[in-house]
């Protein structure tokens, strides 16, 4: 089904070979966009700059205040601001709403593009109208993958985005290139979701692609539509690879025709010779109907293996809830069990995964003519855009799923983070979207709500729905109808000529940026002391440890645009101490700055120069940031005072540039569960600032804890000089305004 080949490989004469040396790479799609992006002259060492960039209605406030602050005047590029996020507006009083009126100000003053709520979901959006191949476009979204139509596109933290704003560049080493080979045609009931988290499951856990470029490409992409692709495509996030790039043909012409930009099509394949650092095959007509259980894609199984082995899969993931959530007498789904079937209490298909039009006409046609039934199952359909929501009413797709009892839903991404249709507690919803973290389905744990959310396709969840909610793979129907590699949509923009804001290259200075109550700056940081004492004021030992875990999702997210009224939520649902621990230190850090003699100053520090010596928090938690790009999973802690993470290695380089970008420090350190730290014990930090302004990548720091001391190696691998002299600054803001 899909297969990994962990050892470099040339694509020469129609199959791979193996490498024994590194020639060829210049051979790959990935390398002809990356040189054509790259300004740095160095082929090794790379400085992009995007074509296009994408932010939405959690995000762009603090970007957009983030380059106003130092010193942009205009957007340099096409800046897309959507609204699909915090669409509902029902938290927070009027703060979600005054954040749109914010961003369509920034639009008209800046020069972007304002798309307003219930619209269109971002990555939806940016498909329709911007991904092209060649193309590069940066998003704060991490699901920003267009790869499906020849387009590199990047998932990063917010100040990364606020750097193309500066007219800077996104700087990286250049990344491993990995083959993907795709063979045969998917079997009818099996859809892009299925193959998606095949791949997620098969690469996750082993690291294999981390950080890399996946390129598709091979004979099966041809038995694939463009809505196919895509669905495959935007998973990819979930790998933590950093891009993906899918080879061109004539439906993708033919989709960029019928979306008005045809000119813009050009033909990607790699060429004889290509090296690529690995390779990962992917045999289509092999690949089951799917689920991913909690609480991670990676977590998935055949929905075949998931019925003959219930009763231990639904045990396991009792025992995570209980080690991960720390819910101990949650609400068992072994109950939910019973003679081989097993019960469902919701289905959603949504977002830039599930709202495609060709996943929600295969559920209309599953669902023809059928009911979800009158028990406790219900399903929620979200079409990704307007123009997708016109063109499946205008088919009658949408009067299907009406008919069948299914509730017709606005362009949102609500359910993909916690934000919308969140089930009852103990209960279990099958999804059609990105992730199925903790707490992405919006249960509150530590109030003793727990619900869990699957994984699957949209074609099976309609076959659940079919059956009442009993959970069906799609390929068990006798009639499941079957994907044609040719279907495309009629694609009508009228709606978002009659409702979007179009002000990309017309920036009109005189207009006055609109800023609610809850609209904040950000809070001064200082630069780094030349000594730091830093309290472990969290640590956290779980496997990996989501973005989704070090700041919430959902109802947090209508604080975004608030620094302080955010960071209270840090870690909120995963340690609920730490915000307590964090503001302990804070306040006798401040006071240090008044007056380092304060008496109180003297018993934090002891022994330690209080002139000389800063005081802060740290986190160490042992695999950091994987999921999401949002940046406030950094800007919270540091907000907080927090100066440093520690980890074994970061789960993302999201994370790791979100860390660094907000001047904290982005340590790593070998047999971390040995060290066995926990909260309250302290680090001290000797002449980390020298070391910063020198080239030094190790420091010998102390652990104080109980009266003893153990000293510890601690490393910061691979920081460039601006990334230290961002550190030294005290974050990125204060850097850019170093001029």
């Amino acid at each position: 089904m899909i297969t990994i080949q962990n050892a470099p490989v040339r694509w020469q004469d129609g199959r791979f070979a193996p490498a024994p040396h590194p020639q060829g790479r210049e051979g790959t799609m990935a390398h002809a966009i990356l040189m054509a992006h790259n300004t740095s002259g160095d082929p090794d060492r790379l400085s992009l700059r995007f074509d296009a960039m994408a932010s939405h209605d959690i995000t762009y406030v603090g970007i957009i205040q983030t380059a106003r602050a130092s010193g942009m005047k205009e957007f340099p590029l096409p800046y897309v601001l959507t609204n699909c996020h915090n669409s509902l507006c029902a938290v927070g009083g009027t703060i979600n709403e005054d954040d749109h009126v914010f961003g369509l100000s920034a639009a008209k003053k800046y020069g972007g593009e304002f798309v307003p709520a219930h619209q269109a979901v971002i990555h939806s959006y940016m498909r329709e109208r911007y991904a092209a191949p060649g193309k590069m476009i940066l998003g704060s979204d991490s699901h920003t993958r267009y790869g499906a139509y020849g387009c590199m596109a990047v998932g990063e933290g917010g100040p990364e985005l606020a750097r193309q704003l500066l007219r800077k560049t996104y700087d990286i080493a250049y990344p491993k290139i990995i083959a993907v080979y795709l063979t045969g045609t998917p079997r009818p009931g099996v859809g892009p979701q299925d193959v998606a988290l095949a791949l997620v499951g098969a690469v996750f856990k082993s690291g294999a692609v981390k950080n890399a470029v996946l390129e598709f490409f091979g004979p099966g992409v041809a038995s694939l539509s463009m809505d196919y692709r895509s669905g495959i495509d935007v998973m990819t996030t979930e790998t933590t690879c950093l891009s993906s790039v899918w080879q061109t043909d004539g439906l993708t012409k033919t989709a960029l025709t019928l979306l008005g930009r045809g000119d813009s099509y050009q033909e990607l394949s790699p060429a004889d010779g290509a090296y690529y650092d690995s390779l990962v095959t992917a045999e289509l007509d092999k690949v089951e109907p799917m689920i991913s259980l909690p609480f991670h894609p990676s977590n998935a199984f055949p929905i075949r293996e998931f019925k003959a082995n219930m009763a231990d899969l639904l045990h396991q993931v009792d025992v995570d809830a209980a080690e991960q959530l720390g819910v101990k007498n949650a609400p068992s789904l072994l109950r939910k069990a019973l003679d081989g079937r097993f019960r469902v209490d919701q289905g959603v298909i949504a977002g830039c995964s599930g709202g495609t039009f060709q996943n929600l006409k295969r559920a209309a046609e599953i669902l023809k003519g059928c009911s979800t039934g009158h028990d406790a199952f219900w399903l929620s359909c979200y079409p990704g855009s307007m123009p997708i929501n016109l063109e499946l009413t205008r088919c009658g797709a949408i009067a299907q799923l009406m008919a069948a009892g299914a509730s017709i839903r606005s362009c949102f991404c609500g359910p993909c983070f916690g934000a919308g249709d969140v089930p009852a507690n103990g209960a279990f919803s099958v999804r059609h979207s990105t992730r199925n973290f903790p707490n992405r389905e919006g249960s509150k744990p530590g109030d003793g709500q727990i619900s869990y959310v699957a994984l699957m396709d949209a074609r099976s969840i309609a076959a659940t729905a079919r059956m009442g909610g009993v959970l069906t793979g799609a390929d068990e129907l006798p009639d499941v109808p079957a994907d044609r590699p040719d279907e495309q949509w009629a694609y009508d923009d009228h709606p978002y000529q009659s409702r979007v804001y179009f002000g990309v290259g017309r920036p009109q200075a005189g207009e006055e940026l609109v800023f609610g109550p809850n609209i904040a700056d950000w809070p001064e940081q200082i630069p780094l002391p030349e000594n730091l004492l830093l309290t472990v004021c969290s640590a956290i030992y779980d496997p990996v440890t989501t973005t989704d875990e070090l700041i919430p999702s959902g109802e947090t997210s209508s604080y975004r645009s608030n620094p302080l009224l955010l960071s209270e939520f840090a870690l909120s649902r995963k340690d609920p101490q730490y915000v307590h621990r964090a503001k302990a230190v804070q306040v006798v850090e401040r006071l240090r700055r008044q007056n380092p003699a304060d008496p109180e100053v003297k018993r934090a520090l002891g022994r330690f120069d209080p002139a000389r010596t800063g005081l802060g928090s740290l986190i160490m938690a042992l695999k950091p940031g994987d999921g999401s790009a949002r940046e406030q999973a950094a800007s919270c802690q540091r907000v907080l005072g927090g100066c440093a993470n520690i980890a074994s290695e970061y789960a993302t380089k999201r994370y790791r540039s979100n860390v660094v970008n907000w001047g904290m420090l982005p340590f790593v350190a070998d047999n971390l569960e040995k060290l066995c730290l926990l909260p309250g014990d302290r680090v001290y930090l000797p002449g980390i600032r020298a070391l910063l302004e020198g080239d030094g990548e190790t420091i010998t720091a102390a652990v104080l804890r109980n009266g003893g001391e153990t000293s510890v190696v601690l490393s910061l691998p691979g920081l460039t000089r601006e990334e230290r002299d961002v550190i030294l600054a005290g974050c990125l803001i204060n850097y850019y305004a170093q001029g």
